[in-house]
């Protein structure tokens, strides 16, 4: 057809030629004919909306997107530090564990929140956090991290200059316990990577967004977020979770024995870390497994339940992954405190784990009430704690073993206070949580980790 179709063509200087050269093109190139017969359309108005809006909206998305890479509010790091003249070193400073350095700690983070929140850059200060305090001549140098919110636009120099300016005027002019000798006020910017440094090496910190709504089990409750509980671990049999544990160290855990009870390989175990057991956010070797000296396999009297795991290699520590505080085996923690107990457990007795961590708010009961005939019948002995609540329904279960239960304190530092250990089922009437009392194995846990 296409041969032909040129031979047709070609016959086109001739006159009749010419008149038929529209039947010639119409046989030939039959679309080209078509196009010729028809009028141009116009686009109907609806279309044209279409366009137009589409036109706007994908301008205002680069135009937000734009703006908001320009002007988004990004975290500010200083370090701050002074000499407090009125106070004088004690050795206890050294840990950050101790009463005493969280006593004066907590005055020196007070004193900064009412210098900031009581100036024009009360909307930007987000925290302070003392990170040591130092032996002077003079009293105690004391070192603190300061986190600010500001926009990406603004100045860092002008940014610094602020909050140089606030905090030396403020210091200046405000009352407070602390006396601090503004000569020798020193504020040194931070990058990021530093700033977090700082902070995550510290013991018992976590992002500050978060809400608790109120009680919520573990069985069938709340989730946890991200950066939420960051010293929670998992534990892993031949790449299995098999029971929680708290991070006290970038190579050390603590967890309960009976989990590996029959199972003291450690090469068949790993550790890994974030909320989710697949994917973690960091995943670890075990290098060995110290279980407690007294702890029997085969005597199912739950003492000496309490064991800590060195991993082959250092985990590294970020805003969803650091270490939880010790405390000092002097440490008293109240009846009815409230705790929190993280883990994968079961939502059901005799159940499965759970991909995605939980988390259940509990009340400290004393060792009296838990040994009552009712309860535990005086099986609570000095080494174990109860958690719960007498009329059940909130509780750890299977599976949440070795985990951690946490207090915070008045600074909202993060304290471990026990190891989910045994229990009646989970969440009955009358059958709290029992848990290793972590202050009763710290010189233990110091003794075998030097921590």
């Amino acid at each position: 057809m296409l041969r032909c179709c040129t031979v047709c063509c070609g016959v086109q200087d001739s006159a009749s030629a010419r008149q038929k050269s529209f039947l010639l093109t119409s046989w030939c190139y039959p679309e080209t004919a078509i196009q010729m017969d028809r009028a141009p359309k116009r686009l109907e108005p609806w279309k044209i909306a279409v366009i137009v809006v589409s036109v706007i909206v994908g301008l205002a998305l680069i135009i937000g997107l734009v703006a908001f890479l320009l002007c988004h509010d990004q975290d500010q790091y200083y370090d701050a530090s002074f000499l407090i003249t009125n106070a004088q070193y004690d050795p206890q400073y050294e840990r950050q564990t101790t009463e005493e350095f969280r006593h004066l700690s907590q005055e020196i983070e007070t004193m900064i929140s009412a210098v900031f929140k009581g100036s024009f850059l009360s909307k930007r200060y987000i925290r302070s956090h003392v990170v040591s305090l130092s032996p002077d001549p003079g009293g105690v140098l004391a070192s603190v991290v300061l986190v600010f919110k500001f926009a990406s636009t603004d100045s860092k120099a002008t940014s610094w200059g602020h909050v140089n300016r606030v905090l030396r005027e403020r210091l200046k002019t405000s009352s407070t316990v602390l006396s601090i000798d503004l000569s020798t006020l020193r504020l040194t910017e931070l990058n990021k990577e530093k700033g977090n440094n700082l902070l995550n090496n510290c013991c018992g910190i976590r992002r500050q967004a978060s809400s608790f709504a109120g009680v919520e089990r573990i069985v069938g409750g709340q989730r946890a977020r991200d950066g939420e509980w960051p010293w929670q671990a998992s534990i892993q049999l031949d790449g299995i979770h098999r029971c929680g544990a708290s991070v006290i160290s970038n190579t050390w855990l603590v967890t309960a024995a009976h989990c590996f009870r029959g199972r003291r390989n450690p090469r068949r175990w790993t550790a890994s870390f974030g909320i989710l057991l697949r994917p973690p956010k960091q995943k670890k070797f075990v290098r060995r497994i110290i279980i407690h000296e007294n702890y029997s396999d085969f005597v199912f009297d739950h003492d000496y339940d309490v064991a800590v795991v060195e991993l082959a290699s250092a985990i590294e520590f970020t805003s969803d992954v650091h270490s939880v505080c010790l405390p000092e085996a002097s440490h008293v923690f109240p009846n009815n405190a409230s705790c929190f107990v993280t883990g994968w457990g079961a939502l059901e007795n005799d159940g499965y784990s759970v991909n995605h961590l939980r988390q259940a708010e509990v009340k400290i009961i004393s060792t009296a009430i838990c040994n009552r005939r009712q309860v535990y019948g005086g099986a609570i002995t000095p080494g174990m704690l109860c958690a719960g609540y007498l009329e059940g329904q909130v509780d750890a279960c299977q599976g949440d073993s070795g985990g951690p239960l946490v207090h915070a304190n008045s600074r909202g530092i993060w304290y471990l206070v026990g190891i989910v250990s045994w229990g009646d089922e989970c969440g009955k009437r009358n059958k709290p949580g029992v848990y290793t009392r972590v202050t009763y194995y710290r010189n233990w846990i110091n003794s075998k980790t030097g921590i």
